[in-house]
Order: C-alpha cells, then sequence, then structure tokens
C-alpha cells in the first residue's frame, strides 16, 4: 500500500506568506490524483511537501501509514519517482544513463542499471535507437518520455509529476496524456500530477483537487462530480461556463442512434445536382470520409480539408467508443449538421443528430434523478 494522507498540512514562509491552508485530504494507494489551480494556489508546494522538497509549517504527512518526517529524505525521495517540467535531464548522460540514475543510485550495477532502462525505454514507446542520443538530440516529447521512464525505472511506489506535459505542444501533449493513462492501467502506481489546466486535470485524474487563493483546498473529488456540482463558486469559476459541455466526456453514448447516410464518392462528385439545403457526404474507396458536399460546393468538395484534418486529430468524427461530447461535437462541427459515426477502421458507419445527442442526456439525467430518489426514500425512517 502507498497511500498519501495531509492531515491539517500548513505551508507558511518566512515573510508571512501562507502558500498551504490547513489541507486535510486523503489519497488512495494506485489512484492518479491531479491537483490544479491557477498560479500561486499551493499545488506545487503541496506536492513538493510529499517528498520533503518543501518542509510543512504544521501538520504531518504520511506515506504508506509512514510520518515522512521521521524518514530520512535520502531514502524517501529514491523510492519516490519526480518528474517536472522540461524533463530536468542531465544533458551530459545519455538517455540510457538518464534512465538508469535512480537504479545505480540505489546499488544496482551499471551494466544491470542499462539493461532494465531499456526495458522501460520500451514501456514508455521510445525506441531502443534513442538509448545512445545526449537529451538536446531529442524533441521535448521525447525528453519528457524519458523524464517519464526515468521516473519509474527503479519501480517506485509513488510518482510525483510536475506540470510535466505543459511546455511541449497541443498534439505531443495529448500522446503523452494517452501515453499516461495506458502506462497508469498497466502500472496502478500512486501518481500525484500537477497542472494549471482543467481539462487535462478532468482528463487524467480519478480524482481532482481543486486549490484556490491563499493555499485553501476549494474541492475534492471525482473529476465528473466537479464539473457537475462545483462545491464552491471559485470552482464553477475556474471549471469554466462550459463545464456542462465537459462533463459529457463522461456519459456513455452507445445509445445514440446512427442514421443512415448518403454517400458518394469522389469521381460521383462531377455530375451531382443537389437540391437547395441537401447535403452528401464524400468518401474515398474505403468508405473514409473526406468532406461534405452541398447546392454551394458542387465545383468541389465543401469543408474537405477542414473533415479530412480533423480524422488525424479525433475532433468532428464519432468514434465507436466515443461519448456522448465526442457524438455532440461531431454533430455541431459538421456543416451539414449531422455527425460522421466511423468505425475501428475510420470507415462511416452513419450519421449522429444532435437531438438525438440531448435526448439521450435527458434519459440518463432522469434515470440518476430516479435513482437519487429511490435511495433517498430507502433510507428515510418509517
Amino acid at each position: 500500500m502507498s497511500d498519501i494522507e495531509f492531515s491539517r498540512v500548513t505551508k507558511t514562509y518566512p515573510g508571512g506568506t501562507t502558500a498551504v491552508h490547513d489541507l486535510s485530504l486523503h489519497i488512495e494507494s494506485g489512484s492518479f490524483t491531479v491537483f490544479v489551480g491557477p498560479s500561486g494556489c499551493g499545488k506545487t508546494t503541496s506536492m513538493r511537501m510529499i517528498n520533503r522538497m518543501e518542509a510543512p509549517s504544521s501538520g504531518t504527512i504520511t506515506v504508506a501509514g509512514q510520518d515522512i518526517s521521521r524518514t530520512s529524505a535520502v531514502k524517501l525521495r529514491l523510492g519516490i519517482g519526480y518528474v517536472i517540467q522540461n524533463a530536468g535531464l542531465l544533458p551530459h548522460r545519455t538517455v540510457l544513463d538518464n534512465v538508469a540514475t535512480v537504479p545505480v543510485l540505489q546499488g544496482q550495477s551499471r551494466r544491470e542499471a542499462r539493461k532494465a532502462a531499456l526495458e522501460v525505454l520500451d514501456r514508455v514507446g521510445l525506441d531502443r535507437g534513442l538509448a545512445q542520443r545526449y537529451p538536446a538530440q531529442l524533441s521535448g516529447g521525447q525528453q519528457q518520455r524519458v523524464g517519464v521512464a526515468r521516473a519509474l525505472a527503479a519501480d517506485p511506489p509513488v510518482l510525483l509529476m510536475d506540470e510535466p506535459f505543459s511546455a511541449v505542444d497541443p498534439v505531443v501533449r495529448a500522446e503523452l496524456q494517452n501515453e499516461m493513462q495506458r502506462l497508469q492501467a498497466e502500472l496502478h502506481k500512486t501518481i500525484v500530477f500537477v497542472t494549471h489546466d482543467i481539462d487535462e486535470a478532468i482528463k487524467l485524474g480519478d480524482r481532482v483537487a481543486v486549490f484556490g487563493p491563499g493555499g485553501r483546498l476549494q474541492q475534492f473529488d471525482q473529476p465528473q462530480r466537479v464539473l457537475s456540482q462545483p462545491a464552491t463558486d471559485f470552482v464553477a469559476g475556474f471549471v469554466g461556463r462550459d463545464r456542462g459541455y465537459r462533463e459529457l466526456s463522461f456519459r456513455a453514448a452507445d445509445a445514440v442512434p446512427v442514421h443512415d447516410l448518403p454517400l458518394i464518392t469522389a469521381e460521383e462528385v462531377k455530375g451531382i445536382r443537389l437540391s437547395k439545403g441537401e447535403w452528401r457526404l464524400v468518401v474515398d474507396d474505403n468508405r473514409h470520409p473526406v468532406g461534405w458536399i452541398d447546392t454551394t460546393g458542387v465545383e468541389g468538395v465543401r469543408a474537405g480539408h477542414a473533415l479530412a484534418d480533423s480524422i488525424a486529430a479525433g475532433g468532428s468524427l464519432f468514434p465507436p467508443d466515443g461519448d456522448l461530447r465526442h457524438a455532440l461535437d461531431s454533430a455541431i462541427s459538421s456543416p451539414s449538421e449531422i455527425g460522421v459515426a466511423v468505425d475501428d477502421s475510420g470507415a462511416v458507419r452513419g450519421g449522429v443528430l444532435a437531438k438525438d445527442v440531448l435526448e439521450q442526456l435527458s434519459r440518463q439525467r432522469a434515470a440518476e434523478d430516479a435513482e437519487r430518489n429511490r435511495i433517498f426514500f430507502e433510507q428515510e425512517p418509517a
């Protein structure tokens, strides 16, 4: 077990600034917990107190039931993986030796540590051909993967991640987030992840701790509840006005009907005649969507480039395992107002309508209300 417990923890600096105020929360072993909030709210300070890089002014922190103030700081840190922004790699060491750093410090031979490091590179999706390169020879995304590999090399039960993906571009960031989800499903570490990005927090966290001004914890809850039931006005404002839209990502879309779509090939576009307001979806030989055509687009495929781009990015198309957010996004981002549902191969399955998505949302909420009422009346004394 590697649970983490904050009990009445406060951090006040000599000048009188309070970074963390009376923090109490329990992080379950094997969970992915995200600390999120604006700059200066105490989220990073709270995380850094777990491995004693910051010392609390009062209160106690335990890891696996042990008071960390009674543990050697060196021993504590060797048992906790740590990933920071820009990876923090040693520039004069190769990728392989960067990853092998902690196992060597723990007493492994360099030969054994390097052999194990190659396996960790495989685990985080890095080509072994990069093992003998130096950090400056890697892209930003590759450096971050090396940073994650180094933190995992000694197989620590706890992993701390301080805004590790904030310095990379949005596409690489999404890839790294997906990689973290895959790794966590495989390894079940106790992860504490710091970010200022609420979307990243909602995507990654089993639980989300929202910090506010003065280092006060505003809410510690499941991501869906942070979106649907913000505990304070601050949380509601921080999450944003579109929190209802984000909350759709936690709702299944398997019951949303998929309608037949009128499909044509690129060759058929040349001679087509459409009525006003009529649309056709253009597909290639494999039934992959190319774009929409209507009465204004008979000389070329309207929105063809936008839809083609979305195939790679995942927007505008409704994938087979998509949620209600995917379904609604596919409909409202389409020029025809019909979302394109695709199968695992990217071939068209049919179309999705926004009204069907909203009707499914209404049914789900009605079922949830009925279940809450049932539980309430069952708990009422006779």
